[in-house]
């Protein structure tokens, strides 16, 4: 892949500001995708959602100057949302949900302690990487569907998702082929602009963001652990680890980063206590996103310092109630088209990676690229009811499944001696 900044890359501040708009835009949309977990009143919710977009910014800044120290969007854990909602489902109080996380949190970082990490990271072939970053772009493929074709529609909104979804998406192809430099970061930023636009227009809205601020309620009233919910939840941070581990070696990988080791040890670390942080303030914990390939690839700009502005906002955001409402319903047929074009980008890079590094030599390796992928959509589609519910996080998670898979492909099945 040609990189106009690599990953230790300074841009100049025009161009800078350029790039971290389209890595707010996907924070955003990441963040916003989430709020619909909270618990109570709509000003209660709308605190929920400042509380989240806080520690999502915070969490993306300390990554970048402390922990894995590359381009890596930080959202809410999507498996932990399955976990919360199964456990809301269950009749659990939100004090114990979140004590849990808190609990899981505590769990990954003292798993950085000693050389676990390190033994990790040899897992991480070539092979491994590639099917890790093709992943992502598939097992997505639902949450595109779903956020392009919306429950509950207006009259005429899934014909507005089809038609944005494709007529957008070629807009943005041609538009990043053609432009150049600070141009083609604007591409998607365009896009949410006119997209939205042209969605109020058609479908207009009425703003009500009251917020139930409080500084009391920055912080769980009350910790309450409890057995039942922790061991489930410890099943979501296996998965969870699995995701952000695979995003850090995949990217870093991508991009030949240097001391991945302790970039990984780092990252991972500070995820757990992040999810510590998060727990403790009622929110979801964050997760490294795996999606930044693909804005990676759409600018050819890998500067971690482009995501510093776009975690500042993010951030100083929640101080905003009425800007809060307004990211937060930017609307999802604009940003599953954008996810789509961002996943076909995505998509690339892994088969151009294929090509970089000679991956497949033969049949055993070929399959050892599509079998995991298949298996992972195979996962990803698991009925509820299926499995037990406690494993449910775990085995339903097509990511994971995925990468369990392909681990077994390389090192145990077609294991060269």
């Amino acid at each position: 892949m040609n990189l106009k900044y690599n990953h230790n890359d300074r841009p100049p501040m025009g161009q800078l500001l350029g790039y971290s708009l389209q890595w707010f835009v996907m924070a955003v949309a990441v963040v916003s995708t989430s709020v619909f977990v909270a618990q109570g009143s709509a000003a209660e919710k709308l605190f929920f959602a400042q509380r989240l977009f806080a520690v999502m910014g915070i969490a993306g800044l300390a990554q970048i100057f402390v922990g894995h120290r590359l381009p890596l969007v930080v959202g809410p854990a999507a498996v932990l949302l399955v976990g919360v909602m199964s456990s809301y489902r269950a009749g659990a109080e939100p004090s114990a949900v979140y004590s849990s996380i808190a609990i899981g949190g505590a769990l990954v970082a003292l798993l950085t302690i000693g050389g676990v990490m390190r033994r990790v990271q040899r897992l991480f072939t070539p092979r491994i990487v590639v099917v890790i970053l093709m992943l992502i772009a598939l097992t997505l493929t639902p949450v595109i569907s779903r956020l392009v074709f919306v429950a509950n529609p207006q009259e005429g909104e899934h014909l507005f998702g089809l038609s944005f979804a494709f007529f957008g998406t070629i807009c943005m192809v041609i538009a990043n082929s053609k432009l150049k430099g600070v141009g083609k970061s604007l591409v998607i930023p365009i896009a949410l602009i006119i997209g939205s636009a042209i969605y109020y227009a058609i479908y207009p809205t009425q703003i009500v963001a009251e917020s139930a601020f409080s500084w009391r309620g920055l912080i769980l009233d009350k910790f309450v652990p409890d057995a039942g919910l922790i061991i489930a939840f410890v099943i979501c941070y296996i998965a969870l680890l699995i995701n952000d581990i695979g995003s850090i070696e995949s990217l870093g990988a991508m991009l030949g980063a240097d001391n991945m080791d302790k970039r990984l040890k780092s990252g991972v670390r500070l995820t757990g206590i992040m999810n510590i942080v998060a727990g403790s303030m009622g929110v979801l914990g964050p997760v490294n996103y795996s999606m930044s390939p693909g804005i990676i690839a759409s600018s050819g700009c890998a500067s971690r310092y482009a995501l510093v502005p776009s975690c500042i906002v993010l951030a100083l955001c929640a101080l905003s109630p009425e800007l809060i409402w307004i990211l937060s319903h930017i609307p999802n047929p604009v940003i599953g088209s954008i996810m789509l074009f961002l996943m076909g980008t995505q998509l690339a890079a892994s088969l151009d990676m294929i090509r970089s590094t000679e991956s497949v030599k033969s049949f055993p390796d070929a399959l050892t690229i599509g079998l995991p992928i298949l298996v992972a959509m195979l996962f990803g589609s698991l009925p509820s009811g299926v499995v037990p519910s406690v494993i449910e996080p775990l085995v339903g998670n097509g990511f994971a499944m995925g990468v369990v898979m392909v681990v077994l492909m390389e090192h145990v099945i077609n294991r060269r001696r």
